[in-house]
């Protein structure tokens, strides 16, 4: 009997993540393992749509966004409980997805990029305008359900493992086909009588739904959202894009990784290297790391620019489209140390 060994892994890497909140009780550790694993969906629905289908969008927080508020409002003006926000933040998603995809699919490359570009940026001021429904700039806020972390935690990785589980499954079957051939030659496709239009709608709907479910797991977790959090550009949006192109665009485990890798350099960045740079500086008193501590902290968006200037440069497949060529380099540099 032969034993596949990529499953044997993807069993082993699920069985590891299930079993870390039994080891690791630490809350701070915890919030970001469930922050990456939330960077998992919305990694996984932006690689199918720019990654397998070839349509780059820099509107994910649209549909992040519509998730978060859709989970939120069921609670403030229904008194519904917010986890029906899983279920009906990502219908929400699709339900501006559809008519937007209908209209602005006609257009191509950096013309569609913008038209995405426009949605999200409609869809906040409406959020932020529209105060009688979604309490403007005030935001939501509501009662978390759970005191620990725990619940949040598996929630996050049965999401993770379903939004791969499902880009795999559509990579595998007719419809993976048929996006390939948008991406690789739209009016290739049409020319063999592929509706490119139909299948490009598929695929924003796919990718829609898993990015407002991510939504409204933020929504329920964080307790809090206003339109300026979960609809901005750089911190979803754009972070969206890093994790594909990170972790390897056109992959299906690409955005797994790139999630976890861009986590924890956003959270590097954000507390000065873990605090470590920040308690030395106190300790010491010297004034370059008290400096270089408050610098750290403001230069995020600079890291991750360098981050990515550097995937461009030596893994253009990103870590796990090179990952062979990234292994061969560590052999070859271990060759010559031993030599």
């Amino acid at each position: 009997m032969t034993v596949n060994r990529g499953i044997v892994a993807q069993i082993a890497v699920l069985a590891a993540l299930a079993v870390i909140p039994l080891v690791v009780h630490n809350d701070y550790y915890l919030h970001l393992l469930i922050l990456a694993l939330m960077w998992v969906v919305i990694g996984s629905a932006w690689n199918l749509l720019a990654g397998y289908t070839g349509q780059v969008s820099f509107g994910d927080a649209a549909f992040f966004g519509t998730g978060a508020y859709t989970a939120g409002l069921l609670v403030i003006h229904w008194g519904w409980s917010a986890w029906w926000g899983l279920f009906f933040g990502g219908i929400m998603a699709v339900v501006i997805a559809f008519p937007f995809g209908w209209i602005c699919f006609r257009l191509r490359g950096a013309y569609f990029a913008l038209a995405t570009l426009a949605l999200n940026e409609v869809l906040r001021h409406v959020a932020t305008i529209w105060e009688s429904f979604t309490q403007g700039m005030v935001g939501i806020m509501i009662m978390q359900s759970y005191i620990s972390k725990l619940p949040y935690y598996y929630i996050a990785l049965a999401l993770a493992a379903l939004s791969i589980i499902i880009i795999r499954l559509v990579m595998r079957s007719r419809l993976g086909y048929y996006f390939l051939s948008i991406r690789e030659d739209q009016d290739a496709a049409e020319s063999l009588g592929v509706n490119t239009h139909f299948y490009k709608m598929l695929s924003l709907v796919i990718a829609a739904w898993l990015t407002g479910v991510a939504g409204a797991l933020y929504m329920n977790y964080m307790g809090f959202i206003d339109p300026h959090v979960v609809f901005s550009l750089h911190d979803i949006s754009i972070m969206a894009i890093l994790v594909g192109i990170v972790g390897g665009v056109g992959t299906t485990y690409g955005p797994a990784v790139g999630a976890f890798i861009m986590v924890l350099v956003q959270e590097m960045f954000r507390t000065a290297g873990f605090g470590y740079i920040k308690a030395a500086a106190k300790f010491t008193d010297v004034q370059f790391l008290i400096s270089a501590s408050e610098q750290l902290t403001k230069g995020h968006a600079l890291g991750f620019g360098i981050l990515v200037v550097l995937v461009i440069r030596y893994m253009p497949n990103g870590v796990v489209g090179d990952w062979g060529k990234l292994m061969i380099a560590l052999r070859l540099q271990k060759t010559g140390r031993a030599k």
